[in-house]
């Protein structure tokens, strides 16, 4: 009995203080943040709901609408005009929106690829970040590094840091 009292004392004293120490390392996030990450979200999986069921204007319409409202939420209004109103990325910010208003007059496909290309060319700089990032996750990494991708990774960091 005794040895079960100390055991439930001990694994007591541990969760309290993984409770307590957890908040700490996380990031404050304000309620609109919160609310834009989960918009962003809901705008992800209708993109790939819509890309899935043979591109579906209404599905991609609201993923697009979605995402970037979720955008603004978390970053701001401001810094959201600041990104895509740049001077430097005024044919990403084009053809990104301009792929979003194909999309919404009924042309999926052409509009997807027009979009994809505009997100590209709006977030070249972040990838790679985002390719070195994955490359130290366990199992991504171990794929990234097979002989054939890590040319090609090795090159898409070099030419997005060239462009950027």
């Amino acid at each position: 009995l005794h040895v079960l009292s100390v055991s439930y004392n001990c694994c007591s004293r541990l969760l309290l203080a993984l409770h307590c120490s957890k908040p700490d390392r996380m990031i404050p996030l304000s309620d609109y943040q919160k609310i834009g990450i989960g918009l962003s979200g809901f705008g992800i999986v209708f993109l790939f709901l819509g890309t899935v069921l043979f591109f579906d204007r209404g599905l991609l319409a609201m993923g697009n609408i979605l995402f970037i409202a979720g955008l603004a939420f978390v970053i701001g209004m401001e810094r959201t005009f600041k990104f895509f109103f740049q001077a430097r990325k005024a044919r990403a910010t084009g053809c990104f929106m301009g792929g979003i208003l194909i999309v919404l007059l009924g042309y999926p496909v052409i509009g997807m690829l027009v979009e994809l290309y505009g997100f590209f060319l709006l977030f070249k700089g972040f990838l790679p970040v985002a390719v070195n990032f994955l490359r130290r996750v366990p199992i991504i990494g171990n794929i990234l590094n097979l002989p054939g991708l890590r040319s090609l990774m090795a090159r898409v960091e070099e030419g997005s840091s060239s462009m950027a």
